[in-house]
Parts: C-alpha cells; sequence; structure tokens
C-alpha cells in the first residue's frame, strides 16, 4: 500500500506542505478487526498537531498520519459475526487514514449514508457527533432558543448550524471574512457577523432584542467575549481552542449571569458514558434520511495521497471551509483480491 509515513515530526505547521506517501506493507488485522480500502480521507486540525508532536494521542515513531476516512470493506474480522460484508461502503476513524488501506475495529465504523460518496461521507465521523452530543446532549438545546456559532465556516461550525437548525434554533454564525459568512448561511445559519469587528457582541444584542444568546458554540476560545452576550441561564459549550491559546475567564460573569460552561470532549463517551454514542449516530442518521443535513465537503477537490499536504497546508492557513476531504483514487492490486 501506500501511506503518509511519520518518522520525525515535523519543526512547525508551515512544513506539512512538504509531506509525500511512500510504499509500505499492507496493513494486517487483527482478530476483531476489517481491513479498509480507503477511498477517501478527512483532514482535521489535531492531524497537524500530531505532525509536530503537540497532540495528546503521539503514537510511536514511525507512524501513519491521518484518522478519519471512507471506503469499502476488503477483509472482514476473523473473530464473532461481522456487521458488514466484503464490498459494504464504510466510513470510520482510526490512526493512519492518510493510505490507501486502514485497519479498524467494528466499533469504529459505519455505513456511509444512501447518496451520499466516499468524499461526502469522509469527514462525518469527528465533526458531526462532536456538534450533535453539544447541542444536544450537553446544552440541552430547546426548539426556539438562540445559539450563536463561532467559527461557523469551518468542518465542526457548519454541522452545528445544520443541527441547531434541525432541532428548531435560531442560529447567529461568526466568521472572520464576508465569503465565509455567505458559506454559514447556505448551510441555515440566520444570521452572520464578521468577529474580527469590536462591536460583535453588541450586534449580537441586537438581533436578539438585547437578551443574548442561549446557547454559544465555541471551537476559537471566545468565551470571554461571548459572556458579555449570553441570556441568562445561558450556557456556553467548550469545544476547542482553534485560536491557540486555552482562556482565562472571568467567573464573576458566570456566576452574575446564572452561566453554565460546558465542555464537549466527544472521543472520551467510549471510555466514560459508551451507552450514548449509539443514540447520538441515530440521531444525526435521522436527520440524513430527513433530509436536514447534508454534506460539508469544502469546494476544492484533492486528488491523491501527493496532495495530503497541500489540504493540511490550506487548512492550517485558513483558507477553506467545511471539511477539507483528500480523494484516494481506487489501486490495481485492490481488484485482483
Amino acid at each position: 500500500m501506500r501511506g503518509i509515513q511519520i518518522s520525525q515530526y515535523l519543526q512547525s505547521s508551515a512544513h506539512v506542505g512538504q509531506l509525500s506517501p511512500v510504499h509500505l506493507a499492507d496493513p494486517l488485522p487483527k482478530e476483531d478487526q476489517y481491513l479498509i480500502a480507503i477511498r477517501a480521507s478527512a483532514t482535521n486540525f489535531f492531524d497537524i498537531l500530531q505532525l509536530q508532536g503537540k497532540y495528546q494521542h503521539q503514537p510511536p515513531l514511525p507512524w501513519i498520519s491521518g484518522s478519519e476516512f471512507s471506503g469499502y470493506v476488503l477483509k472482514t474480522p476473523s473473530k464473532g459475526t461481522p456487521k458488514y460484508k466484503v464490498g459494504d461502503r464504510v466510513f470510520g476513524a482510526s490512526q493512519g487514514s492518510y493510505a490507501t488501506r486502514i485497519c479498524a475495529s467494528e466499533t469504529l465504523l459505519h455505513k456511509i449514508p444512501d447518496g451520499w460518496s466516499y468524499e461526502d461521507a469522509a469527514g462525518l465521523y469527528v465533526t458531526v457527533p462532536t456538534s450533535y452530543a453539544a447541542l444536544k446532549l450537553r446544552a440541552n438545546l430547546k426548539e426556539g432558543e438562540w445559539v450563536l456559532v463561532h467559527a461557523g465556516a469551518g468542518g465542526v461550525g457548519l454541522a452545528a448550524i445544520q443541527l441547531a437548525k434541525a432541532l428548531g434554533a435560531k442560529v447567529i454564525a461568526t466568521a472572520g471574512s464576508k465569503d465565509k459568512l455567505s458559506i454559514c448561511k447556505s448551510f441555515g445559519a440566520d444570521y452572520g457577523i464578521i468577529y474580527r469587528e469590536r462591536s460583535w457582541t453588541q450586534e449580537v444584542l441586537k438581533l436578539t432584542g438585547g437578551r443574548g444568546v442561549d446557547v454559544i458554540y465555541d471551537p476559537v476560545g471566545l468565551v470571554d467575549l461571548s459572556m458579555k452576550c449570553i441570556n441568562w441561564n445561558g450556557r456556553i459549550l467548550v469545544v476547542g481552542f482553534a485560536a491557540g491559546t486555552i482562556e482565562r475567564v472571568a467567573l464573576n460573569r458566570v456566576l452574575l449571569k446564572n452561566i453554565s460552561l460546558v465542555g464537549i470532549h466527544w472521543g472520551a463517551y467510549s471510555k466514560f458514558e459508551p451507552e450514548m454514542i449509539d443514540g447520538v449516530w441515530q440521531g444525526i442518521f435521522d436527520l440524513i434520511e430527513q433530509g436536514k443535513f447534508k454534506p460539508t465537503v469544502y469546494g476544492r477537490r484533492f486528488e491523491g495521497l501527493e496532495n495530503v499536504g497541500i489540504a493540511l497546508k490550506a487548512l492550517s492557513e485558513r483558507e477553506t471551509w467545511g471539511k477539507v476531504v483528500v480523494s484516494v483514487p481506487e489501486e490495481e492490486e485492490q481488484s485482483k483480491l
């Protein structure tokens, strides 16, 4: 197979464009794993951190980069009764998705929704359940409430916008440019605000008639400023720190407005609350079937593993929107299995 193998950490994110695939031995699945032929891989900011040795999960060198993928089943587990059969189209996440093949256990896989392409499904596994669990489980979002989604044009942002609208909320999205606000509105945002303008919190208050928003979805690190435009009993979802700084918050505001600061770590549900996972995915698949959630794939096409570095560079420089996906062409030897 071919893959992006890492034998030493990159000195900075500026070097991601230099990544290139190499020929490697095919992975050998364990008795409870599937062997998947990858047809598309999605990029994530945490991939860039991992490439620099800065992520909380660092495999021992050398390792294959990437996490999210979609493809089809080449081999099923030798143990137990497999849920999927050879040829089934699946998506999931496992270490090593920037490659042509990957091994993954059944708990890390789902069937690709009808009508979705490999590219559409490649970025479903991480961002969408994060946003769904945040809004539905952690914030307990109610119909008619106001939601402010920061970095609305990003992967988790566009997922959050669609899910909030599907749950009956009124959505204000923030982004860094008018073009990205247009993207947010095309995915359902009712209003858009450029967060680089000093008056953005006042704009939020104006749009909500002075009351402020009920739920704030923050993958950036804008909690402190956001407390200026949150309603009484408001909930702030701490999703991530894309701005690069972990904030220090004025807790007196939390007290005075009865604010709840709510963390969401979707990846940890498999350890602490595995019983919640199936319900989240069922909720997502129901919305897809109802036509209330559509793919969020960035418009530019990245073809082949040779372009993984270019895709990651575009992501790191904030040139993109939605999920940046790399298509992985069919390999000739796969048809011989």
